[in-house]
């Protein structure tokens, strides 16, 4: 699939979409649209990618996107499970020109310009708010409008929540652009285990190192190696919570040959130690 700008369709008989998606992955590229996207996890795990934040994601991730915010989820190669979400997608006239203005939507106003940068919400609120999702794809459409208006009040209201891309992020963006960067994400996510060079990731887009640094530099607001960094520490995290390895087997796996450099860039990212870190959000193992 060639990525690119991506066309919703609306309903032809509704207001806005909401359907659960189930396949053997997520393999959507990295990509866009002018809709309002809610995605809520319910199986798989991977890397999120939204903006320019790059997390790891699991069963009750739930994110609200703003109109042309690029995104996407991935599976990491050794993803075992199905993937499994519900999505909703709205436009911003979703409810008639000038909606929002209106003072009964203040909050929910507020809520969408926040996601123009990306909100994820914590697992609590995803434990509150996953019925009403799931209940929401079968009612009827008068219904189903009210149910998605209390929905985004709900979540307006909501106090706790993380933005995930920078302030200062911003792209402009293109089926070249994006090709190119799909083409990336993927050979990191294949590659992330071994040393890449600046070289051979340049070539793979067709562009002199100095082309590619200031095309990274401007499409995520960071370096190339700095994103290369946070993606095999974020990697790192998963394992330190999921496995009982060694942090030294680890950082082999996770393509650092120098213990010293990845216990620095563990640092870096997440502000401890990994064994800070894994004796703080290890879970029980069967």
């Amino acid at each position: 699939m060639k990525p690119q700008l991506e066309k919703i369709l609306r309903p032809a008989q509704g207001s806005f979409s909401a359907f659960h998606f189930q396949d053997k992955k997520f393999d959507a590229p990295w990509h866009f649209h002018p809709e309002f996207e809610l995605t809520c996890i319910l199986k798989s795990t991977g890397m999120r990618y939204v903006g320019d934040s790059v997390m790891e994601f699991e069963k009750g991730d739930l994110v609200l996107l703003g109109s042309n915010l690029p995104h996407c989820w991935k599976n990491t190669e050794h993803q075992k499970e199905e993937a499994e979400s519900i999505v909703v997608q709205w436009h911003t006239d979703v409810l008639g020109e000038g909606w929002l203005a209106k003072t009964e939507f203040i909050a929910i106003r507020k809520l969408l310009k926040n996601a123009s940068r990306g909100i994820r919400f914590f697992t609590a609120t995803t434990d509150e708010v996953l019925p009403e999702l799931q209940r929401m794809l079968d009612l009827p459409p008068f219904e189903k409008i009210i149910a998605f208006l209390q929905l985004l009040q709900r979540l307006a209201n909501e106090k706790e929540y993380e933005l995930l891309s920078g302030d200062n992020f911003s792209v402009t963006l293109n089926q070249g652009s994006t090709a190119k960067i799909d083409l990336i994400q993927n050979y990191v996510s294949a590659n992330y285990h071994r040393q890449l060079t600046l070289t051979e990731v340049a070539k793979l887009v067709g562009m002199s190192e100095e082309t590619f640094c200031r095309f990274f530099k401007r499409t995520f607001n960071k370096s190339f190696f700095t994103f290369l960094n946070e993606y095999k520490v974020k990697l790192a995290c998963k394992e330190l919570i999921e496995t009982q390895k060694q942090v030294s087997e680890i950082a082999f796996l996770c393509g650092y040959e120098s213990l010293p450099f990845f216990y620095r860039q563990f640092k870096k990212f997440i502000g401890c130690s990994p064994l800070v870190y894994q004796k703080k959000y290890q879970r029980v193992f069967s």
